[in-house]
């Protein structure tokens, strides 16, 4: 089955960004394992490639890391510096073409269709985006996949890291799809892994064994999406950051669960993440959204709109946390995200009269970014234990 969408959608996904910074600023850091991450108490951010052959991954708590490799190099977090690289490359990537979608600091997707004529084939690019993006940032790797879809895309550009590149043409997609292990599509955690697993389904090859029809029976409407993916569908555009309409942050769970416990620390971690991503970009948001997938793959929205546009970590996270409050979880849930939409840039506007409790919300934030830029993400924690990963 080929697949026709006559787009060209590249992905760039930098090398173990955060450790491979450290090691282009502390050059005696190459060739050593090195994790970059907070206390004893937080997770790692990033391993480099020597810590990984440890079994080191970022995600996993540091005290694991720790135990897995006691000599590993620990690095703080130096998100200004990150980001100070990551805007270097964004920039360059906007010369390539103007859908450019940066999903991190360190990867971002490119709408590539029709650049045959500045760049030649796609391929060609690519090696271009590789080593002009090694010569910008002075040493750092990056990994490229190209394919006619977005998450294809993705699954491109982690198949021969560090440093690689990958091409799927569309008269190829099922034959490099089908070996590929389920877990590999997107949103395939661990548990759908073995829901799967527990009817047969072990490859991404497994799943078109059994048409449409059968998938939307077994499991509805993610039934259809895993059948989509399988077959190489996915109609996900590419939206730059000068058209950017809402920003936001999304778990799936370790395992469903009804605990809205977990739930609500999942929340108020997604929106510090938001509220600093809009505040980094200098932009306010006036509309609230909680999204809830539950174990059945089916999902829900709700959204509420704040009084005046906001940045605030506090007033995001209590809005999304009335959200919930006021759902019916008649399953478990297994992703949930938050999203500020509406967003506009530029101050915010004044109110007739100063309300002292949000000066005192923008001091507060404003004063955890700065310790943060300076001593890393890690440096301040705030109130609450963290969500199990």
């Amino acid at each position: 089955m080929e697949i026709a969408t006559g787009r060209t959608i590249m992905h760039i996904d930098m090398d173990a960004f955060y450790a491979s910074v450290e090691v282009l600023d502390c050059p005696e850091l190459r060739g050593k394992a090195l994790v970059v991450g907070g206390t004893h108490r937080s997770v790692v951010s990033a391993a480099s490639y020597e810590a990984r052959k440890f079994g080191i991954h970022s995600a996993m708590p540091m005290t694991q890391a720790l135990r897995l490799y006691p000599h590993v190099i620990v690095r703080p977090v130096r998100m200004a510096r990150y980001l100070e690289i990551s805007e270097i490359i964004m920039e360059f990537l906007e010369t390539l073409s103007p859908l450019v979608e940066p999903v991190s600091c360190d990867e971002a997707y490119v709408d590539i269709t029709g650049t045959e004529r500045l760049f030649g084939p796609p391929e060609q690019l690519a090696m271009h985006a590789k080593t002009r993006i090694r010569e910008l940032t002075g040493g750092l790797t990056c990994s490229a996949g190209i394919a006619p879809v977005r998450f294809l895309a993705k699954i491109a550009s982690d198949m021969r890291k560090p440093d690689g590149l990958v091409v799927i043409p569309p008269d190829q997609v099922a034959n490099i799809l089908a070996p590929l292990p389920i877990g590999r599509l997107p949103g395939v955690g661990n548990h759908t892994e073995d829901a799967l697993k527990r009817l047969g389904i072990r490859t991404i090859g497994d799943v078109r064994k059994y048409p449409r029809e059968w998938w939307q029976k077994k499991v509805g409407n993610g039934g259809i999406g895993l059948w989509e993916m399988a077959h190489g569908i996915d109609a996900t555009p590419i939206v730059s950051d000068v058209d950017a309409k809402s920003t936001g942050a999304e778990d799936t769970l370790v395992a469903d669960t009804f605990d809205r416990d977990e739930l609500s620390l999942w929340i108020r971690r997604q929106a510090e993440s938001v509220a600093e991503d809009l505040r980094r970009k200098g932009y306010y948001g006036r509309t609230v959204r909680l999204k809830i997938k539950f174990s059945d793959f089916t999902q829900i929205t709700r959204q509420t709109t704040l009084s005046e546009p906001s940045q605030s970590t506090k007033l995001l996270a209590d809005a999304a946390l009335e959200l919930l409050d006021n759902l019916d979880l008649p399953r478990p849930v297994r992703l949930i995200g938050v999203t500020m939409a509406n967003l506009t840039r530029g101050v915010r506007q004044p109110t007739l009269f100063v309300d002292e409790e949000l000066a005192r919300l923008d001091a507060l934030d404003n004063a955890i970014d700065k310790v943060r830029d300076r001593f890393g993400h890690a440096s301040v924690r705030r109130g609450g234990r963290e969500p199990s990963r």
